[in-house]
């Protein structure tokens, strides 16, 4: 069985999740960008990866695009934010991202990192920014991702990457 992992990391931790099932697997990893769609294509299992960004998933444009050429193929996703898994959320996420030729591709969820710190002036400010209007809301009334950014501090990175949240992934293949 031939596969290969392509991602697409805008802060690390999905590429740390992306270089880990290369470990596990022997596949080799490349980001989206540096993908060719005709060596992708000639895998059995094709394996994509992104962040999560205002409910986006950051790869689905790349499977989006090649989908034609991906037919009969095993894909997988898994996606990675900074928010603790939360069930509700993350079908939000796979309805919103995965529909017409994707849906049906399963899709696992991989907790991330954050840090304001590495973040770009424009990401830095819209979590600013959410952040100051949530602060505002009753704390029974916030949904997890909610919580999650509330409780993310300016000064401290947070990293909750673990190898156990591939399980899925691996047991997928």
């Amino acid at each position: 069985m031939s596969g290969i992992i392509i991602y697409k990391s805008k802060y690390g931790a999905t590429k740390k999740y992306a270089e880990w099932l290369s470990e596990a697997t022997g596949f080799p990893c490349v980001t989206t960008k540096e993908a060719d769609i005709n060596e992708v294509a000639e895998k059995d299992v094709i394996i994509a990866g992104g962040g999560v960004y205002a409910s986006g998933i950051a790869c689905t444009s790349f499977l989006k695009k090649n989908i034609g050429k991906l037919k009969g193929k095993k894909i997988i996703v898994f996606t990675c934010g900074a928010s603790p898994y939360d069930e509700k959320s993350v079908n939000a996420v796979i309805k919103m991202n995965m529909k017409d030729d994707l849906e049906g591709i399963p899709v696992y969820y991989c907790r991330g990192a954050f840090d304001m710190k590495e973040m770009s002036f424009k990401d830095r400010t819209l979590c600013s920014m959410l952040r100051k209007s949530l602060v505002k809301k009753d704390p029974k009334e916030m949904e997890v991702w909610e919580s999650a950014l509330v409780e993310a501090t300016d000064n401290e990175a947070h990293d909750w990457t673990d190898r156990s949240y591939l399980e899925p992934v691996l047991a997928a293949i």
